[in-house]
C-alpha cells in the first residue's frame, strides 16, 4: 500500500523547514551566549577494541583500536553544530537530564520522531517533533508536561536537531 501525505502535512513540513532556515539567517541573537561550538583541535582519546558488557563480564582484551576523536565521532557537520545545556526534566524519558550537554546540528532537516530544539513564544525548548496530517506536535518525554500542538495557522521554528546527549554520571 502506497503511503501518501496530505497537502496539509506537506504544508506544515514546509513551514517547519522554512522557519528553520529563516531563523538561521537571523541568528545573531542572544542564542550565542547559551551555545558553544565544538573545538576542532580537540585531542583524540584511546579506544579499546572490546566492548564492555553490561551483563555478565567477559575476559578483557589487551588490544587498543585506533584513537577515538570525539569530535569526529559525535559531530557530522562542525560548521553547523553547537552544544547547549539542557534544563529541566521534560525529556527525562529520552535520557536527557538537567545539565546534560546536547549536541545540536542545525544543518539536518528535522523529521517526525527527531528530538529538536525549537523556539516557542521566543524561548528555546527541547522536545520530540511529531508531524501528523494536519498539525505538528512538540512532545515531552515526561507525563508531567503537556504536548504542544501547532496547526497550519501557527508558526513553529525548529532551531536544530539534537544528535547526541552527553550525560555525566557524577
Amino acid at each position: 500500500m502506497k503511503k501518501t501525505s496530505s497537502p496539509s502535512c506537506r504544508q506544515i513540513r514546509s513551514r517547519v523547514v522554512q522557519s528553520r532556515f529563516r531563523f538561521l539567517k537571523d541568528s545573531a541573537t542572544p542564542v550565542a551566549s547559551a551555545l558553544t561550538r565544538p573545538d576542532p583541535n580537540q585531542k583524540a582519546f584511546p579506544l579499546a577494541l572490546s566492548r564492555v558488557q553490561a551483563g555478565f563480564p567477559s575476559p578483557a582484551d589487551d588490544f587498543m583500536d585506533q584513537p577515538l576523536n570525539l569530535n569526529s565521532y559525535l559531530i557530522d557537520n562542525p560548521a553547523a553544530t553547537f552544544f547547549v545545556r539542557a534544563g529541566g526534566d521534560s525529556m527525562i524519558g529520552a535520557g536527557i537530564h538537567q545539565d546534560d550537554l546536547l549536541i545540536v546540528d542545525r544543518s539536518q532537516q528535522p523529521a517526525s520522531g527527531d528530538v529538536v530544539i525549537a523556539v516557542v513564544d521566543g524561548e528555546f525548548t527541547v522536545k520530540r517533533l511529531i508531524i501528523h496530517g494536519s498539525y505538528v506536535e512538540l512532545r515531552p518525554e515526561n507525563r508531567r508536561y503537556p504536548t504542544l500542538k501547532f496547526s497550519e495557522e501557527t508558526e513553529l521554528e525548529i532551531w536544530g536537531v539534537v544528535k547526541s546527549v552527553i550525560h555525566r554520571l557524577d
